[in-house]
C-alpha cells in the first residue's frame, strides 16, 4: 500500500508580524513548486493591521491560523472499515468482520452519521444465549435478510417485508397436531407435506419456510397469496434451517448505540491516548468536525503515530513557536534571528543568515532553485523586507536586503517609498484597537540564565500617535506583568522617521539597568533611545548583556 502523503505546515512565530506571515506563504508556494507534494502557510497568532494591508493589497487570504500542532486524530493512519446498515443480518456482519479481519463494524445512516456498532462479542453471544421463540419477530426481522441467511427464494410475498409479530416453530407433526400449536403470524418451518403446508396456511401463518428445495404447488402458492403468507424455500433441512434462522437478525437488536466513545479528527492523541487506557474496547469510531463516520482507529493505530511534519520561518526558539511545536516533526527552520534552536529528534535542514529580513532569505532560495517569482509572492516577500528594516532604516538592514527588495518591488509593481508609507500608515492605526490587542500584536519572550523578560514593539510614523499609547499602555504594563510569570517586561515605541524609540519598562530595576545599558535619559517613565529601532539588533543584545554583568 503506498505511503499517504502527509501534509507539511510551513508557519511562523506567535504574535506574527509581516515578515512571519509572508514568508510563511512564499516558502510553502516554493516548497509546493520544488517537490509537488502538499505544503500549507499557517499563521500562529492574529493578523495585524500592517499585514493585514498587505495581504489585501495582493488579494492574498490570511493563512490558516493554528494554535497548536500537537500530534491529531487527522495526523495518523484512520482504518477505512466501511459503514453498514443497522438492517443487514448477524451472518452479513460475521462474513464481512472475516473477509475484512475486523472485529467491530459500525452501522450509518444515509448521512454518513454513525447509529451504532456491533462487535464480534455481540454477535457470538447470540449463539450463547438462549432467546425464546419470538426473538425474530422482536428484532424486527425483513424476509430478506432470512432468504440471504437460508440461502433460499421467495415463491410468494416481498423479500422487503418484516417478520415482526408471532414465534417460529418447526412442523414436525401430523397436521390435525398443528392445528393446536400454531398461532396467527407465526413463521413456520417444514417440509414438502401438501396437508402440513395447507395447515399452516389456513392457521393464519404469516410464513412458511419449505425446506430441502422441495416443490410447491400451484395451490399452495395461490392461497398463500390470497391469504397474505409469504413463502420461501431453503436447500437446508429443517434442522438446520432452524439452528440459522436466528442468523437472520438485524444488528440493530444487538449493536451499542448508546454512550458510544467517538473521538474527532481534530482531538490530540494525548487526550484520547488516556481514554482508550480506561475502556477495554479494541476498536472507535472517528467522526468529522459534522459528525460523519470517516474510519476506525484503536490502540495499535497510536503506536506508530507520527506527528506533523513542520517548517519553521522567522523564529527558531521554542518559546516563540506554535504550542505543541516539541511533539511535531520538524522538517525544516529558515531564520534570521540569534541562535535559541529547539531541539529536534532528527537533523533538520536549517538555514540561518545575518540579513535584515526572512523573506530576503526566501527571495534567495528563490533564485537558487531556478523558480520564477510571480507578482504576488514579489509582493508579500518585499513587503516583509520593507517591514522588518523599517524601509533600509533599521541597523540590521544589508545591502542585500535593499538590493532584494528593490528587484522584487520591481517585479511586484510597487513604487517602493509611496508603498512603504502606506503600509506603516496602516500599521500604526491602532485608534480601534484595545490595550491588549496593540500590546500582543509583537510580543516575544527571551531567557538569560534563570531571568525571563518579555518585549513588545509598535513602529509608527506619527509622533502624536505613540505618545497617546505610551500614555495608555503604561498601566497596561503593569497588569500583563503581574499576569506573565516574567521578572521584567518591556514596550518598544518606535518613531520610524526620528529612528527613536520610547522604551516603557516594568520590572524591579528594568527601568534603571537600561538605562545604564545604553547611556540614556529616563523622560516622562520611559527610557529615551536615539538611534534605535531594531529589537532584535540593537535592544535585546544590550539587556542581554546588562543581565550577564
Amino acid at each position: 500500500m503506498a505511503e499517504r502523503v502527509r501534509n507539511t505546515i510551513v508557519i511562523g512565530h506567535k504574535n506574527p508580524d509581516t515578515d512571519s506571515i509572508c514568508s510563511a506563504v512564499s516558502y510553502a508556494n516554493l516548497k509546493r513548486k520544488i517537490t509537488g507534494k502538499p505544503y500549507e502557510a499557517c499563521r500562529a497568532g492574529k493578523v495585524n493591521e500592517e499585514t493585514r494591508f498587505v495581504l489585501n493589497y495582493f488579494q492574498v487570504e490570511d493563512p490558516r491560523l493554528v494554535e497548536s500542532v500537537k500530534t491529531q486524530v487527522q495526523d495518523i493512519e484512520i482504518r477505512k472499515t466501511a459503514g453498514v446498515d443497522k438492517g443487514i443480518s448477524l451472518k452479513n456482519a460475521w462474513n464481512m468482520m472475516q473477509s475484512n479481519g475486523v472485529v467491530t463494524l459500525p452501522a450509518v445512516n444515509d448521512a454518513g452519521a454513525l447509529e451504532g456498532l456491533i462487535t464480534v462479542g455481540d454477535i457470538t453471544k447470540t449463539y450463547m444465549n438462549v432467546y425464546d421463540s419470538s426473538i425474530l419477530s422482536k428484532a424486527c426481522t425483513r424476509y430478506s435478510n432470512i432468504v440471504e441467511t437460508l440461502e433460499g427464494m421467495i415463491m410468494v410475498g416481498e423479500e422487503s417485508a418484516f417478520f415482526d409479530k408471532g414465534k417460529v416453530l418447526i412442523a414436525a407433526a401430523n397436521p390435525d397436531m398443528m392445528e393446536f400449536y400454531i398461532e396467527k403470524n407465526d413463521l413456520v418451518i417444514l417440509g414438502n407435506r401438501y396437508e402440513s403446508q395447507l395447515c399452516a396456511i389456513e392457521m393464519e401463518a404469516s410464513c412458511i419456510i419449505v425446506c430441502e428445495g422441495a416443490p410447491v404447488s400451484m395451490t399452495i402458492k395461490k392461497l398463500a397469496q390470497e391469504r397474505g403468507c409469504t413463502i420461501m424455500t431453503t436447500p437446508y433441512d429443517a434442522f438446520t434451517a432452524a439452528r440459522l434462522i436466528n442468523q437472520s437478525m438485524p444488528i440493530s437488536y444487538f449493536m451499542k448505540t448508546d454512550s458510544l466513545i467517538t473521538f474527532e479528527v481534530s482531538d490530540y492523541i494525548d487526550d484520547i491516548r488516556d481514554v482508550m487506557a480506561s475502556v477495554r474496547h479494541r476498536d472507535f469510531p472517528v467522526l468529522d468536525k459534522d459528525g460523519t463516520y470517516l474510519g476506525m482507529i484503536s490502540r495499535r493505530n497510536l503506536l506508530g503515530a507520527k506527528g506533523k511534519q513542520v517548517i519553521m520561518v522567522d523564529h527558531n526558539e521554542k518559546n516563540q513557536a506554535v504550542d505543541g511545536v516539541e511533539s511535531s516533526e520538524i522538517l525544516e527552520i529558515i531564520d534570521h534571528h540569534k541562535l535559541g534552536a529547539v531541539e529536534t529528534m532528527t537533523p533538520v535542514f536549517f538555514r540561518n543568515q545575518p540579513l535584515g529580513c526572512t523573506a530576503t532569505i526566501i527571495y534567495q532560495m528563490y533564485k537558487e532553485n531556478g523558480v520564477e517569482i510571480e507578482k504576488t509572492i514579489a509582493g508579500l516577500l518585499c513587503s516583509a523586507i520593507i517591514s522588518d528594516t523599517l524601509l533600509f532604516r533599521s541597523p540590521t538592514c544589508t545591502a542585500v536586503d535593499k538590493a532584494a527588495a528593490e528587484e522584487l518591488a520591481q517585479i511586484a509593481g510597487i513604487e517602493l517609498e509611496k508603498y512603504a508609507s502606506d503600509m506603516f500608515a496602516a500599521g500604526s492605526n491602532l485608534k480601534t484597537k484595545t490595550d491588549a490587542e496593540i500590546f500582543y500584536q509583537d510580543f516575544k519572550q527571551f531567557a538569560v540564565g534563570k531571568v525571563k523578560f518579555g518585549v513588545g514593539q509598535i513602529s509608527s510614523l506619527n509622533e502624536d500617535e505613540l505618545l497617546e499609547l505610551k500614555a495608555r499602555l503604561l498601566p497596561y504594563l503593569k497588569e500583563v506583568y503581574a499576569q506573565h510569570n516574567l521578572d521584567m517586561l518591556f514596550f518598544m515605541l518606535t518613531n520610524i522617521l526620528k529612528q527613536e524609540t520610547m522604551l516603557l519598562c516594568v520590572g524591579s530595576g528594568a527601568e534603571k539597568m537600561t538605562a545604564n545599558a545604553f547611556h540614556a535619559e529616563i523622560v516622562d517613565d520611559a527610557v529615551i533611545l536615539p538611534k534605535v529601532v531594531s529589537r532584535k539588533k540593537q535592544l535585546i543584545p544590550n539587556i542581554m548583556m546588562a543581565l550577564q554583568m
